[in-house]
C-alpha cells in the first residue's frame, strides 16, 4: 500500500504551505477506510468485557462511534489543508481484536473532488482517544494506536482493501 512520491503536494513553488487546488478535477465517488486500536491492560479489558463495555460514563461503543462522526465532519477544521467535504457516509465498527485490543473501523463515503483519507483517519483515532477518555479512570496505561488508512477508492488510484 505504500506509495513514495517525491513531491509534497501541499507546497506551493515557492515552499510555502498551500491548499491543493482541486477545482479542475473531476468529482467523483470517494470511499476511504481506517483503523485505529485501543489496547487494554489485561485487568481492565477483563472489567470492560465484563461490563458489557460500558463505564461510569455510559456506552462506550456508542459514545465513541458519534465522537468519531462528528470528529469526520470537522476534519477540516481540525487539519489545515483539508478541503471541507460533504459526507454521503460515515460507518463505524468496533469490536475486540483480541483478549485485550479493541479495533476501531471508520468508513467515510463523498462524491467531491478529493478524498476522505484524513477524515477516515481523524474518524478512527478521535473514536479511540473517546474510548481512552471514558476509560482513563480505570488505568492510564492505555494505549492507542497504531492508526492507519486501510484503503481508499477514486480519484487517480485506489489503494489497500476498503473490506
Amino acid at each position: 500500500m505504500a506509495r513514495t512520491s517525491n513531491k509534497l503536494t501541499h507546497l506551493d513553488p515557492a515552499g510555502r504551505p498551500a491548499m491543493v487546488d482541486v477545482s479542475a478535477k473531476q468529482a467523483t465517488a470517494r470511499e476511504a477506510r481506517a483503523e485505529c486500536r485501543v489496547k487494554f491492560p489485561a485487568a481492565v479489558a477483563e472489567q470492560l468485557r465484563a461490563n458489557g463495555l460500558k463505564s461510569a460514563k455510559g456506552g462506550i461503543v456508542d459514545t465513541a462511534i458519534i465522537a468519531g462522526t462528528m470528529a469526520v465532519k470537522r476534519t477540516h477544521e481540525l487539519i489545515p489543508f483539508c478541503h471541507p467535504l460533504p459526507i454521503d457516509g460515515c460507518r463505524f465498527s468496533i469490536d475486540w481484536q483480541d483478549a485485550r485490543t479493541l479495533r476501531i473501523d471508520c468508513t467515510v463515503k463523498t462524491v467531491h473532488r478529493t478524498g476522505v483519507e484524513m477524515e477516515a483517519l481523524t474518524g478512527a483515532t478521535v473514536a479511540a482517544l473517546t474510548v481512552y477518555d471514558m476509560c482513563k479512570a480505570l488505568s492510564h496505561a492505555i494505549v492507542i494506536g497504531p492508526a492507519k488508512l486501510l484503503g481508499k477508492r477514486g480519484g487517480k488510484r485506489d489503494v489497500g482493501a476498503l473490506t
